[in-house]
């Protein structure tokens, strides 16, 4: 094959990877043989798709070719192989061996003859050499490394490994360079050619829209005669005049007069009773700066002759048909009223849409702040932290190791100021629930993008909310804003995303994103590529954003050498309209740029705010803030323009404000001032808010009512609504405490005392009854597993059937009593020290559910969760092992917690003690790993808690847990730990006690037993996700408290999952260990003092525990450490 055809194959891979055609891209590459793709291999080998992973290398080498590719085919065969033994599934492991290893019995017949044997073993892992085998995840990585070394050094992979440089989307530059040569060649060329096939030349004198005739075998290069000299077609400006079949048609970007809001973080939802005008639709990219016809693909082609009927407002693009600005500069917020310290770096901000003086900020060192700048009161801090950091990829969790700092790098509101999104300069994005009263709650945590994410918004495609981001890996993805689930990805861009602007224009929804080479692309919501291909003035950090009306476009940049452009865009040509001056000539920074309403630009340069009306391009007016301001300073208006924030050099923020802003805050101030006189009987109403989410608890401080508009845009707050409305709520005054603190005590909370108010299922258990001291789900959710006192493990399976398709357990389906079919039971070793009844009882489960590490004051002991057979023994007592925990990044390390107090940190592989703790004075009840925080926290019968580093070992800090009131001081009895999905919130459990403490062991919040539960707290465990915490009590009753407030949202009376006593042990029975569902929130079991296990979830009625929050119904709340030592109810403190 020619170098020219071998070329022509890249092209067609570029131009297949582009169009999405994912499978014919891996298909062609394989049969030309011309481009080994590392990542596709990667990936098949991950997802153990081994015939693909065969048939791909086969398109570059074969087993016999040379020792290099004898090694790839064997190792992974021989991973196929011990996959099959490693699911006991022994005929598909002798099918294997059979075809696909026996071939390498005449190179290396001992070595078949080892693997042979490997069927004779109950595990492979007992042959010495497979012992440090993992699961298969870490096999499967582990065994990509050695095959990535081996491609690399197999000649026949030379030169195959490295994808062509060439420019983006280069096959339709040239067809469209083509199309151009020979529309210059034709006689009687028209302005406006309509190129709709390529299956012949054009020419402007036929029709060339018929079918075309079959096409003629003919060189891929022929001679070509040289044209004539013609004039040049259309523009030469950045944007190609575009394509049009009628005069009063403009296909352009996409143009319409179309409610927004003010900045480019939200896209605009459906636009309710707007009537739009047609939209013209995006192109696909052509070169910029030459004579310019573009082709149109078939998939577009029927929405723009649907598009091209209607006729387009033509105000909607000329500059003089937009109705003139009368306003003046005195309209400007220029006055500095409210000085606000954020006390580090301000990165990014965004007022709230609907509450005119909530405040968003993020700063450099990832904290992120809600204030309201009326009162200047911090409604609250979040400071950084990785709200779960299992889920994170491993290039982040390694990123964070190697340095933890993290910057915030763009925060903004959801289009109703009900949700909020944070993107951090680090993979992640967190989006947070919020509601009028200032409360905001962790929703969604995804790790979005390798390297940075550069910016962040919200859309309404298909009429769903959804977060669009952009990072350093060059993409765009789209994500579902409730189940966090990605829904798109755009690539194409050649360098890192700089920002992302979602926008609606009639029934089209499209993302428009700037890269920092300067690239401008667009979007629709599909996988067909971007539309759009234009350079921004620049060439470097561009920003786009959209009038309040959603009609006119600008975009702000700078560029590498300090030159600032502030344009705007005509959209019906896609070319600039308007260029404003006033920059100097070179800038410190990136200069950022604001719009508020229809009426003036900000931006932030030479230390000043810099002011234009939107119609003249000369600089309005400027205001330096009375000083202070940094050389570029960040400013953000609020909806009504009333409003500017402004960052300033020395880590705060300045509030500027016009005349209607400092009204509104003084009328802010003065209800404040009021307090309870100035609230109305109707503001003091808790009306529903229904927000981007679904509905937001009502709140126990009065909020609110928020008006709805026909286009679901909730009405703002304004002086002309102000009187009627408590949107400003008086933030900077405490909620009202009841001056009885008795009155407490008539609060109203659920309380289920009926085995009908919720779904519940004794597990069957044919086995001698004996206390549950331990229980656990599998990690799979499919299974329990209990160890009873008696040292005997019990393992319940649901079994997969057409109404439980996913086997996972559930309380609607009675599991299987599951023993292996040589019916042995697992028991534990228990020593002969003393009755295995008063023994101190510990278990771990390994992470792909095989192994459990389990002791009942023997030896610790491993064992086979498929056999149930022990395959070792180790730490023989005394003293006996109490507790048990894996370490986070190896599983080869357990941290054992021991009846003499001490903590020993165990090698399994070596079978060594590497280290003795000592830092408490009685056995060891719990032991917690937080991986963020490299930490170990330990807590023991004596109710103290330890922090260790572990990579030391060395103690950071102890101390005794507090007694609540009328406990003896000091507390003594078991204490147990658990860490919160975030890592840094520890759940310390204590029979006088729930608490939690922060990183430092400072107690953020407890709760302890009184009035309506009032017994010993027996076990507690936060949910699966963090937002509620289950808790035992010893006289049979079940607290569920919200995790964040600790406040109880419903109890469960023993009436409700037991049946009526009919013996001492039922009427006596409470849960001694309870375990939450590893994927279902609501689920949980409890572990029984009589043997029993029972599993709960809520009724079909009511989907999760309490209903709404524990505010709404009132429910008995928590109380800060301070004030429960001072018997005095308070305000739970901003966290």
């Amino acid at each position: 094959m020619s170098s020219l055809s071998r070329e022509l194959v890249f092209l067609i891979l570029q131009f297949l990877d582009e169009e999405k055609f994912k499978e014919t891209v891996h298909k062609l590459e394989q049969e030309s043989g011309f481009f080994f793709n590392m990542k596709y291999f990667e990936d098949q080998v991950q997802a153990g798709e081994w015939d693909e992973v065969e048939r791909y290398l086969s398109g570059f080498t074969k087993v016999e070719d040379n020792r290099y590719s004898m090694k790839i085919f064997f190792e992974i065969r021989k991973q196929k192989y011990l996959e099959a033994l490693d699911s006991q599934d022994r005929a598909k492991a002798v099918e294997i061996l059979a075809k696909d290893l026996k071939m390498f019995a005449s190179f290396n017949e001992d070595l078949f003859k080892e693997i042979t044997q490997l069927l004779t073993l109950d595990n492979f892992r007992q042959n010495e050499q497979l012992s440090k085998y993992g699961d298969t995840k870490s096999a499967r990585n582990i065994m990509l490394v050695e095959l990535k070394k081996l491609i690399e050094a197999n000649p026949l992979f030379r030169d195959k490994l490295t994808f062509p440089a060439f420019r983006a989307s280069r096959l339709r530059t040239l067809i469209n360079q083509s199309l151009n040569w020979q529309h210059q060649l034709c006689k009687t060329p028209r302005p406006n050619p309509d190129i709709k096939t390529l299956f012949i030349d054009h020419a402007c004198g036929s029709s060339n829209g018929t079918r075309a005739p079959p096409p003629v075998n003919s060189p891929l290069v022929v001679p070509i005669a040289k044209p004539g000299v013609f004039p040049p077609l259309g523009a030469h400006g950045p944007f190609q005049p575009v394509v049009s079949t009628t005069p009063s048609a403009i296909a352009g970007w996409m143009s319409s007069a179309n409610p927004s809001v003010p900045h480019a973080a939200v896209a605009p939802g459906p636009p309710g009773l707007v009537q739009a005008p047609s939209s013209a639709f995006l192109k696909h990219p052509r070169t910029p700066g030459g004579p310019g016809v573009d082709y149109q693909i078939a998939d577009s082609e029927h929405l723009m002759k649907r598009l091209r009927a209607g006729q387009l407002d033509e105000a909607s693009f000329s500059g003089s048909a937009h109705r003139p600005n009368i306003y003046s500069a005195d309209d400007l917020p220029k006055t500095v009223v409210r000085n606000l310290s954020q006390g580090s770096n301000v990165m990014s901000m965004d007022f709230n849409p609907q509450q005119q003086t909530i405040l968003l900020v993020g700063t450099n060192v990832g904290d992120v702040s809600i204030w309201e700048v009326g009162s200047q009161a911090r409604l609250a801090l979040k400071t950084f932290k990785v709200w779960d950091i299992s889920a994170c990829s491993t290039p982040f969790q390694t990123t964070l190791v190697k340095d933890a700092t993290i910057s915030v790098n763009r925060c903004v509101w959801g289009p109703d100021g009900s949700i909020l999104g944070v993107a951090f300069s680090k993979h992640i994005v967190q989006i947070y629930t919020y509601n009028p009263s200032g409360e905001s709650r962790q929703h969604l945590e995804i790790d979005a993008h390798i390297g940075g994410v550069n910016d962040i918004a919200f859309a309404h495609p298909n009429k769903q909310l959804c977060i669009v981001t952009c990072g350093d890996d060059r993409m765009i993805k789209v994500w579902d804003a409730v189940s966090g689930r990605r829904h798109y990805t755009f690539e194409g861009h050649e360098a890192p995303v700089y920002s992302v602007c979602p926008h609606y224009k009639e029934n089209i929804q499209f993302v428009f994103s700037t890269a920092i080479d300067g690239k401008i692309k667009a979007w629709l919501y599909d996988s067909l590529g971007s539309r759009v291909d234009y350079d921004a003035p620049g060439h470097w950090c561009t920003t786009m954003a959209y009038s309040a009306d959603g009609t006119r476009l600008f975009s702000c940049g700078t560029s590498k050498e300090g030159e600032s452009h502030l344009v705007e865009w005509n959209e019906s040509e896609g070319a600039i309209k308007r260029t404003y001056s006033g920059f100097q000539k070179r800038s410190l920074g990136v200069v950022q740029f604001d719009t508020t309403r229809n009426r003036f630009l900000a931006a932030g340069d030479e230390f000043q705010i810099k002011f234009w009306d939107i119609d003249n391009t000369n600089m309005l007016t400027y205001s330096d803030a009375d000083g202070g301001l940094p050389a570029s300073p960040r400013l953000r208006f609020n909806k009504e323009g009333s409003l500017l924030a402004v960052t300033t050099s020395d880590n705060g923020i300045k509030i500027l404000a016009n005349s209607d802003g400092q009204r509104m805050l003084k009328m802010l101030e003065s209800r404040a001032l009021d307090g309870a006189r100035g609230l109305s009987a109707a503001v003091n109403i808790k009306p529903p808010t229904t927000g981007s989410l679904g509905p937001i608890a009502n709140v126990s401080a009065p909020t609110s009512p928020i008006l709805e508009r026909n286009d679901r845009i909730q009405q703002p707050m304004s002086l002309g609504n102000l009187a009627t409305m408590d949107g400003s709520r008086p933030t900077d005054v405490k909620p009202r405490i009841p001056d009885n603190p008795d009155k407490t005590k008539s609060w109203k909370f659920p309380d289920i005392v009926e085995s009908s108010q919720l779904k519940t299922l004794k597990l069957p258990d044919h086995l001698t009854a004996s206390k549950v001291v331990r229980l656990l789900y599998t990690n799979s959710g499919l299974a329990l597993l209990a160890l009873a006192s008696n040292a005997v493990h019990k393992l319940w399976k649901w079994q997969r059937n057409e109404r439980y398709p996913s086997g996972k357990s559930t309380a609607s389906s009675v599991p299987q009593l599951w023993q292996p079919t040589s019916g042995a039971l697992m028991s534990n070793d228990t020593g002969d020290a003393e009755p295995a009844e008063e023994s101190v009882s510990c278990i771990a489960l390994s992470k792909n559910d095989s192994y459990v590490m389990s002791a009942s004051g023997g030896k610790v002991s491993l064992f086979n969760m498929m056999t149930f057979k022990v395959m070792t023994t180790f730490m023989p007592p005394p003293p006996a092992a109490t507790y048990l925990a894996f370490h986070p990044q190896d599983n080869n390390i357990i941290a054992i917690g021991m009846e003499d107090s001490t903590i020993q940190i165990y090698n399994v592989r070596v079978d060594e003690v590497k280290t003795k703790l000592n830092g408490h004075h009685k056995r060891i009840s719990g032991l917690a790993f937080s991986q963020s925080l490299n930490i170990l926290v330990s807590s023991g019968a004596d109710a103290q808690l330890c922090i260790w580093n572990i990579d030391g070992w060395e103690k950071k800090k102890s101390r005794g847990i507090q007694a609540p009131p009328g406990h003896p001081s000091p507390l003594v009895g078991e204490t147990r730990v658990q860490f919160h999905n975030n890592q840094s919130h520890l759940l310390v459990v204590h029979e006088s006690q729930i608490s939690v403490y922060d990183a430092r062991l400072e107690c953020l919040r407890w709760w302890y037993p009184r009035d309506s539960l009032s017994a010993s707290i027996s076990s507690a465990i936060y949910s699966c996700n963090g937002l509620l915490i289950f808790t035992g009590f010893s006289d049979g009753a079940v607290g569920i408290f919200d995790a964040d407030s600790l406040s109880l949202r419903c109890r469960i009376a023993p009436s409700a999952y037991m049946s009526s006593p009919v013996s001492s042990s039922n009427s006596n029975a409470f849960p001694v260990v309870i375990a939450a569902h590893p994927s279902d929130p609501n689920q949980f079991a409890l572990g029984m003092n009589n043997g029993a296990v029972h599993v709960i979830e809520p009724s079909d009625a009511e989907t999760k525990w309490g209903g709404s929050s524990s505010q709404d119904n009132g429910a008995l709340p928590s109380v800060p450490l301070s004030s429960a030592l001072n018997s005095q109810p308070s305000e739970t403190p901003s966290r």
